[in-house]
């Protein structure tokens, strides 16, 4: 493996075009406990578990509560996440919004255009 191909180049260039995408006016931009927050959100959707807000309070190495309940606040006012009825009114599920399912796709395809760039398959 030559020097230009080694995986942490690959990485290293998926940083830099998934700032190019964060760059791009789509969404407001998340502060980092915004991003982890979404990124959970978007781990249970892929592992198809759901995720109340409750579940999310409860995950104590985010922070407090009320602290957390602002973040999903300022993410819902960004666009990012949606809350959704359960069948119990009181609780809330925590699903991603159509323009951040799109965000996730676009770093999809930095991660791709990452490996191509580097000469190496993505199978």
């Amino acid at each position: 493996m030559s020097k230009r191909s080694r995986p942490a180049d690959i990485y290293l260039r998926f940083i830099q075009l998934a700032e190019a995408v964060r760059a791009m006016p789509s969404l407001p931009e998340l502060e980092p406990l915004e991003v982890r927050i979404l990124e959970l959100i978007a781990y249970a959707r892929q592992t198809q578990e759901r995720l109340s807000v409750k579940d999310l309070m409860g995950k104590s190495e985010l922070g407090s509560p009320a602290m957390l309940h602002g973040r999903l606040k300022s993410m819902r006012e960004k666009g990012w996440i949606l809350l959704a009825e359960t069948e119990d009114a009181r609780r809330k599920q925590l699903e991603l919004s159509q323009a951040a399912l799109l965000y996730f796709d676009k770093l999809s395809k930095c991660m791709v255009q990452a490996v191509k760039k580097a000469g190496l398959s993505t199978h």
